[in-house]
């Protein structure tokens, strides 16, 4: 550039400078240290004094820079645009004078007078609408946010309510238990010969028998089932590996024999290349074959339902009730019946006393009737019942306290759901965003899931894990409950386990609003809840000084 021309370009900045105001770009925070003490002035770091009229004057004089707020003379300084009619902005101070407006300074204070317009009337009313728009739906979203507040605390009454009943009924149920578990042992004692004659039946002796075979042939069932899942398991692999070029026809004859057997489709070149057609749920399955049974014969889902369940009872119960049942009368007159007329806490006593005194007649034949033992069995039959049920009752009154007090801790609790108890309400609601081909859903605190639309697998996106895990979120901040993560979905095909990072912002509903897949099978969800708008901290507090 021509000499001239370049002396012509400062000329305006000289201009400029010389008649630049001391407190020109100042912050108001720092409007009072900018006084004269005469004519000179003291470098706020307090090393040196100048003079007055060296403040603003597009020379660095001072170590720290706070002798040029309003120009970009020294490195590092910051500039303070009044923007008045709408909010004051700090810029770095190398943007000062150098010819393009600040989008941050509307005032266009930044540069020299003329090159910039001033835009404040117009941005300051754009802003002052969006600021009383998002103050308005955060009034709105609060109040909401009540009603959730209000619910937990209804929670906390209902929950100490069932506290206190599940207490009292734990003391009910342990007198029974204490009251039933002495007639057992009075009775028992008396029937245990009886017991071990009864065990020595070839019924008996048989049914056991045939227990230890049913037994073993599903301890061998399951086995089987384990080795044909791992050969499974290896065919997969070779089916989806192998390479059909080589011409291997032992190899492919196998893979084909899998595929028939197994109801798979063939997977062409290309679908091999892509990495298979399981990940989009495409797999055909055949029908099972279904064979008529006999009567009486099992189903598999039987087989896989109920084995356990018959493999699991108690064979002696059963011996008794068979005993119990065998001596039972046809029927016995309702006016005959002193049972019928008792409460029910004397019966036992009751049928005690009864048996007894009949046992005590038969001995001395002064009565007929059944034998002893099996008067005896029949006592102790009824008598383990009511223990039963009185042991079935204590152990429901005791997990229901259980429940009662963990979900009363996890009530209040940050890391659960807020130290109000805000998001108790919000537990399984679910929220839903329709892509197109899938609609995924979030359910609050329970688990993420990818459902299609036409056709095929759903897939879990992870169960619910933690508030934001983010180093240096704090606990219980506002922050913290910007963010939920739901991890330990289901693996995606030779890759990770499926994740979710839901991050949520203030909003008068409950809702999914975008689904992006950051990278393979890692997902961020956004959303809008009422349970983050907190309270206005002043309603009358201007806009102005939100910044």
């Amino acid at each position: 550039m021509h000499p001239l021309l370049f002396l012509l370009s400062l000329f305006p900045t000289f201009v400029f400078a010389a008649g630049l105001p001391q407190t020109r770009g100042v912050h108001p925070s720092f409007l009072s240290q900018y006084k004269p003490k005469g004519t000179t002035w003291t470098c706020l770091d307090g090393t040196k004094t100048i003079p007055w009229s060296a403040v603003n004057d597009d020379y660095c004089d001072c170590i720290d820079g706070s002798d040029e707020p309003g120009t970009s003379a020294c490195s590092g300084n910051t500039f303070y645009c009044e923007n008045e009619g709408h909010v004051g902005a700090s810029i770095p101070s190398s943007r000062v004078n150098d010819g393009l407006c600040e989008p941050a300074c509307c005032d266009g204070s930044d540069e020299p007078a003329g090159v910039c317009e001033n835009t404040c009337a117009a941005v300051g009313e754009l802003y002052r609408q969006k600021q009383e728009a998002a103050r308005k739906l955060q009034k709105t979203g609060s109040k909401i946010r009540s009603t959730y507040i209000a619910f937990a605390q209804k929670e906390k009454k209902r929950l100490e309510t069932e506290i206190e009943s599940s207490q009292m009924e734990i003391v009910r149920h342990e007198k029974e238990v204490a009251r039933f578990r002495v007639l057992v042992e009075r009775t028992e004692a008396l029937s245990e010969e009886v017991l071990e004659h009864k065990k020595k039946s070839p019924l008996y002796t048989s049914l056991i028998t045939h227990h230890n075979a049913l037994k073993s042939l599903q301890r061998e069932h399951k086995r089987h089932l384990e080795r044909e899942k791992q050969l499974s398991d290896i065919l997969d692999t070779l089916r989806h590996g192998y390479n059909p070029n080589y011409q291997d026809m032992a190899v492919l004859e196998a893979v084909r024999g899998w595929e028939y057997l197994a109801g798979l489709p063939h997977i062409s070149e290309a679908e091999r290349e892509e990495g298979g057609d399981e990940e989009d749920g495409a797999t055909a399955q055949v029908d099972e074959v279904k064979e008529e049974l006999e009567e009486g014969e099992w189903s598999v889902r039987q087989l896989e339902q109920q084995l356990d369940e018959l493999l699991n009872v108690d064979h002696t119960s059963l011996l008794m009730e068979h005993d119990s049942y065998v001596d039972e009368p046809a029927s016995v007159s309702p006016s005959h019946d002193i049972k019928a007329y008792l409460p029910d806490f004397l019966i036992p006593q009751y049928e005690f006393l009864r048996d007894t005194l009949v046992s005590g007649l038969q001995v001395l034949g002064i009565v007929k009737g059944s034998s002893t033992a099996a008067s005896g069995w029949t006592k102790a039959t009824k008598a383990r019942e009511k223990l039963n049920d009185a042991e079935h009752g204590l152990n429901l009154a005791q997990k229901h306290l259980e429940d009662a007090r963990e979900e009363l801790g996890d009530l209040f609790d940050p890391t659960r759901y807020g130290a109000e108890g805000e998001w108790k309400k919000l537990h399984n609601t679910c929220l839903r965003k329709d892509t197109g081909d899938y609609v995924y859903e979030v359910c609050l605190f329970e688990d993420a899931r990818q459902n299609p639309n036409h056709g095929g697998s759903s897939f879990s996106l992870g169960k619910f894990a933690s508030w934001n895990p983010s180093l240096g979120v704090i606990e219980g901040s506002k922050e913290y409950y910007h963010t939920q993560v739901y991890s330990h979905g289901t693996r995606c095909w030779n890759g990770p386990e499926r994740n979710v990072k839901l991050d949520l912002t203030c909003g008068t509903e409950n809702a999914l609003l975008t689904v992006t897949e950051l990278e393979k099978c890692e997902y961020l969800f956004t959303g809008t809840t009422p349970a983050l708008c907190l309270p206005l901290e002043d309603e009358t507090e201007s806009p102005k000084d939100e910044l």
